[in-house]
């Protein structure tokens, strides 16, 4: 009975991992004023929106939205499709967008 239990268990805890891996991960709180980047690795545009924040100067934290379920989960609460999904000190821009990303830094 004990295998039995056990192996419920085991297979909810498995069901359930990403809900488990938030729950030991809380997902990082954006601090005011602070610019995070939700990219991948092989996104062109993500490429680019990297480039432009480097050559404005800008300091951002990146999230790699196929690497980390936590940022993955606020990505998807933010409502993203697609990458790059920038958050500038609290203004959304969705998709690589220059202008957008000068007026809201």
């Amino acid at each position: 009975m004990k295998k039995v239990i056990l192996l419920l268990s085991a297979l909810a805890l498995y069901q359930h991992w990403d809900t488990v891996q938030r729950w030991l991960q809380p997902p990082q709180a954006n601090q005011p004023g602070q610019v995070v980047l939700y990219a991948t690795q092989w996104c062109g545009y993500c490429a680019k929106a990297r480039e432009q924040l480097a050559s404005d100067g800008v300091q951002y934290r990146e999230v790699d939205i196929e690497k980390d379920a936590a940022g993955n989960a606020t990505f998807r609460a933010l409502g993203g499709r697609g990458v790059p999904l920038l958050d500038i000190k609290g203004t959304l821009v969705h998709g690589y967008d220059p202008q957008a990303m000068r007026a809201a830094y």
